[in-house]
């Protein structure tokens, strides 16, 4: 009750720091030796700005430079970054470096009411290879709105349109990205850099030490066969407070099939907001991490992912294992959400399976055609050789001498 209440008053308060920060961000002079990252919106530290800020400490060219973190309720979640300080995503603050920083590495889009200088370099890292049609590139009908908020066609190709407008570098990962994100984000050539994706390195480079350490920090059992399921969010299932899922799985079935040998990770995807009830009976077999968790520690613990539409199977396909895609709502979701760039039924490394059953069995048995996932990784992970935040980090320095 008192949140409600609270709410016009915060929402207020937004506006006035926003406007306090329109007039004055000019005012502040840009400091050549700082550096701010955001990760989803500040959810986290997590994904390419992880890895490239890795990288940079680890870089002597960036001796003296002063790295700053925007991390939602950072002295809740009790977070602490080696070398870096951490500032409240959307504080005075935030907007305070937004105004000095000389870089900005960030992977998601940056609302139309920041603003940069001419003299400040920002990195456009993005989250993902899409499987789904992104901003100019979505065929809808006009009537057709987007997100929680509810905006137009046109309302929501803006907002790419002014976040793209400010970039100076955008990372694509691969020669397909590269393809599509000049015409879903009306990029030009130029400011794209296909490096691979820097977050990929874990992937190429975990040790068996570092995924014992996984295992351990999930409580799992080292010993067993993990499955990894990990499906998206739907456009379309939402409440106010943020995106829900539907869970459609029976984990009761699953345990029956799979065998007493095999754990499941579920790992719902970060926008999710709903929890999942624990069942007693599962205990031991399904462990639940919470969507906010950096999903490349799972990959590489897993020996098996099972998937929708989400694009974790273009990082995961590096590992060279198994990959089974559950679209139970298959017929759904490619007519009457955003649609795919690809064609699923030729192009993705792995068989698409309506039925759960049938999918388990084929896990199980161990059935899986290993050809399609190599010609896959021919053309999505060519760059993934486990040094894409080198070649990255090179790019930066140059450009923000």
């Amino acid at each position: 009750m008192l949140i409600k209440l609270l709410r016009p008053f915060k929402k207020f308060a937004g506006k006035c720091i926003r406007l306090a920060y329109k007039l004055t961000y000019r005012l502040f002079k840009v400091d050549d030796k700082l550096a701010i990252f955001i990760s989803f919106h500040g959810r986290g530290y997590s994904d390419n700005p992880k890895a490239i800020y890795e990288q940079m400490r680890q870089d002597s060219r960036f001796d003296g430079y002063r790295f700053i973190w925007f991390i939602k309720n950072h002295k809740e979640k009790k977070l602490h970054i080696e070398g870096a300080e951490i500032k409240e995503y959307f504080s005075i603050p935030y907007f305070y470096y937004l105004s000095k920083a000389k870089l900005w590495v960030v992977n998601c889009k940056l609302p139309t009411y920041i603003f940069k200088k001419e003299n400040q370099v920002y990195l456009q890292t993005w989250h993902g290879t899409p499987l789904k049609r992104l901003a100019h590139d979505i065929d809808v009908s006009e009537d057709t709105t987007f997100y929680r908020s509810g905006v137009s066609y046109e309302q929501m190709c803006h907002s790419y349109d002014v976040d793209v407008a400010r970039y100076n570098y955008m990372i694509s990962p691969n020669a397909f990205c590269t393809k599509v994100f000049q015409t879903s984000f009306q990029i030009n050539r130029e400011r794209l850099i296909e490096t691979g994706y820097p977050r990929n390195d874990f992937i190429s480079n975990a040790t068996k030490e570092e995924c014992d350490a996984i295992k351990n920090k999930y409580h799992l059992p080292i010993d067993k066969k993990i499955v990894l399921y990990a499906p998206t969010w739907r456009d379309n299932s939402y409440v106010s407070a943020g995106y829900t899922f539907e869970l459609k799985a029976n984990f009761r079935k699953w345990k029956d099939i799979l065998g007493e040998d095999t754990i499941v990770v579920f790992k719902p995807h970060y926008l999710i907001i709903n929890t999942f009830k624990d069942d007693p009976e599962l205990d031991g077999f399904l462990y639940s991490i919470p969507a906010q968790e950096e999903i490349n520690e799972l990959y590489v613990i897993s020996d098996v992912l099972i998937t929708d539409y989400s694009s974790v199977f273009f990082d995961y396909a590096i590992l060279n294992r198994p990959i089974y895609f559950y679209m139970y709502d298959l017929k759904e979701y490619a007519t009457d959400l955003r649609g795919f760039y690809l064609d699923i039924h030729k192009d993705i490394p792995g068989e698409i399976y309506m039925d759960e059953e049938t999918m388990l069995m084929d896990i199980k048995n161990e059935i899986y055609d290993y050809s399609k996932l190599n010609d896959f990784n021919l053309y999505f992970n060519n760059h993934e050789d486990g040094n894409a935040s080198k070649r990255v980090v090179d790019i930066l320095y140059k450009a923000v001498q």
